[in-house]
């Protein structure tokens, strides 16, 4: 269509008006796509009065809501770029996202007006602050959303964290969001007018926001938004609201698996369930199926917008630690160093093209040319495949440490516990935990009189608390090859019990 993502909900509006948009699970509010277009307009034409138009960068900085997505919606409907930050980062971690995507406003919300602003305090150039909460001012008569020459323009700057422990911005078109709406609509048993999810994972990530939201509302159905995830209170939440298709991480389903009653419970409107940002536990998946559900997993990256490989429901046991095959319009392959097709049952790259693939990172051509090598998107995930095409990840190329569907790269944790003084030397690892998928463990080569509660404080006064390790270990000496390279498989064997960095 060739459209911003922006026209989606004036087309709904047209079609279904009185269909329901948005649910505020706290206060109970429904908003129909006819509402839901009043309130992107006014809040449009708010930023048009703010002097925001095509190209300038929005930051949006706050717990999942309604009006979080209402913003979303708005900033594309400018023709502006919309750079959802990280909650959970720290003040001088917002501050870098803030200036190195060039965001001339910052809208967050209350709960997080501090972080923003100690943000904001450590920045040359200030972005003009806007409260989230805000209600849009009154409706005007709008400008017609343009129809045509969009869809390849700059939707979302999306911060992933980077090898060199600076994040990078992932630039996701409004094409990428249609086409990843796409790929959803048309895997499993597919998304409808009809269904109803729960965006309960943060807006600020591409799973949520690309695995959840966007896709339900391209098809017209329902979102229902929660600021918090709780338990006991998300099942109750599913029951009242009939969902019918929900994403998770797999700490979140982990979690409730947990809740006690979880066999009395009902959920008659579901269709089907989906797993993803991090590999999810087989108990995991053998609770649910157990219990009736169709429960699937999909792998995916900010970079490809992010749906990449799906496993059927029907895959799910025969295939275990599968991540699947690719969605409909993804081309997935493996290939060796010279970028050379492997052999089945060999270890290779996995790489990726197709009309969800990003349009590059935010003013890095360099890093983008080196990750588009071919016209493919290396994914930097090491990979076999069998006979059928299911693909099965064995190692991470670059270490990442996914922690409760959260990217935590070693290098930037180390780097921070280099700076304290007790510490000569340090290697991060992930090792397989129940709840979080893996657990970020530091193993520290250090001088007497430190602990590894000051050590895990140290971290945490620096980097956001997902980040920092949950576990340190001492070692006299961390084990190097000949040429000084670290061996972090020998660390993964002696505190992990596997040489693997990706484990189930």
């Amino acid at each position: 269509m060739d459209e911003s993502i922006g026209a989606w909900v004036a087309r709904r509006a047209q079609r279904s008006p009185r269909a329901v948009a948005l649910v505020d699970a706290t206060t109970g509010t429904r908003t129909t796509y006819a509402e839901l277009d009043d309130r992107v307009a006014a809040r449009a034409a708010d930023l048009a009065a703010l002097g925001v138009g095509p190209r300038d960068r929005v930051a949006l900085l706050g717990e999942n809501s309604c009006a979080y997505l209402e913003w979303l919606f708005a900033v594309a409907r400018t023709g502006a770029i919309a750079v959802p930050v990280n909650m959970r980062l720290a003040p001088a971690e917002v501050a870098f996202v803030l200036a190195d995507a060039g965001a001339t406003l910052l809208v967050r919300s209350t709960a997080f007006e501090g972080l923003g602003d100690a943000a904001v305090a450590e920045l040359d150039a200030a972005p003009t602050l806007v409260d989230l909460g805000t209600d849009p001012g009154p409706t005007r008569r709008r400008e017609p959303e343009p129809a045509a020459d969009r869809g390849g323009e700059p939707c979302v700057i999306m911060y992933t964290s980077g090898t060199t422990g600076r994040p990078k911005g992932a630039v996701l078109t409004h094409d990428n969001m249609l086409w990843n709406a796409v790929n959803l609509c048309t895997a499993g048993p597919g998304i409808a007018s009809t269904d109803v999810t729960i965006a309960a994972a943060p807006l600020f990530h591409i799973g949520a926001l690309g695995l959840s939201a966007l896709p339900l509302l391209y098809a017209g159905g329902t979102v229902v938004v929660v600021p918090s995830f709780d338990p006991a209170g998300f099942l109750d939440l599913m029951a009242r609201e009939g969902v019918t298709t929900q994403f998770l991480v797999p700490a979140m389903w982990a979690a409730l698996t947990r809740v006690p009653d979880l066999d009395d419970r009902r959920f008659p409107s579901l269709r089907w369930a989906i797993s993803g940002g991090a590999p999810c536990p087989v108990v995991v998946i053998e609770r649910f199926l157990a219990a009736g559900w169709t429960f699937t997993e999909g792998f995916g990256m900010t970079e490809l917008s992010p749906a990449a490989l799906f496993l059927e429901a029907e895959d799910v046991l025969t295939h275990a630690g599968s991540v699947g095959r690719p969605f409909l319009h993804v081309d997935a392959r493996l290939v060796g160093p010279d970028d050379e097709l492997v052999e089945p049952g060999e270890v290779g790259e996995l790489v990726l093209r197709g009309p969800t693939v990003f349009a590059g990172y935010w003013n890095r051509p360099e890093e983008t040319a080196e990750s588009m090598r071919g016209g493919w998107f290396h994914s930097g995930d090491l990979g076999t495949a069998d006979d059928d095409g299911f693909v099965t990840l064995v190692d991470r190329k670059k270490d990442m440490i996914i922690t409760g569907g959260e990217n935590v790269y070693p290098v930037e944790v180390e780097q921070v516990l280099h700076r304290h003084p007790a510490v000569t030397d340090v290697a991060v690892i992930g090792v397989g935990d129940p709840r979080w998928g893996e657990a970020v463990v530091a193993v520290v080569v250090a001088s007497e009189g430190v602990d590894p509660d000051e050590l895990v404080a140290f971290a945490r006064e620096r980097i956001a608390h997902f980040k920092a390790p949950r576990r340190v270990e001492f070692v006299a000496e961390l084990p190097r090859n000949a040429t000084g390279k670290l061996l972090k498989r020998v660390l993964r064997e002696q505190f992990a019990g596997s040489s693997a960095a990706v484990s189930r």
